[in-house]
């Protein structure tokens, strides 16, 4: 078992614990949602993503966005997983992110999807 994202307690007073599958999914979520320079002994950790938020949305964007975190999931979770499909698109004010992988250790499939912005 691993401790669940974000941290937390579960009914017993413990530490929440989820299984692999949902653990990859939430590491997927901390890697698009820290800032660079976030994080003080990995300063390069992370997408990009959240420097995107407040700047101007385009399809221009949106494939810069797709391109920095498609390599971040490379580097930081490339051992974890296999990214089959990752698609950004801007709508409105909104960058949407769906991530469709494979996990290394056990071929079971996944899929994750994710906002930023106003929306």
């Amino acid at each position: 078992m691993n401790v669940s994202f974000p941290l937390r307690f579960d009914l017993r007073g413990r530490t929440a614990t989820c299984g692999d599958a949902r653990h990859v999914r939430e590491m997927i979520e901390q890697l698009l949602f820290t800032r660079q320079g976030e994080r003080v002994m990995r300063p390069d950790f992370g997408s990009g993503l959240m420097h995107a938020v407040f700047g101007p949305n385009s399809p221009e964007i949106a494939a810069a966005i797709e391109f920095s975190t498609r390599a971040a999931l490379q580097r930081y979770l490339g051992d974890i997983i296999e990214v089959t499909q990752l698609t950004a698109t801007a709508d409105d004010a909104v960058l949407r992110i769906q991530i469709d992988y494979t996990l290394r250790a056990s071929g079971e499939a996944g899929s994750a999807s994710f906002e930023a912005g106003a929306g």
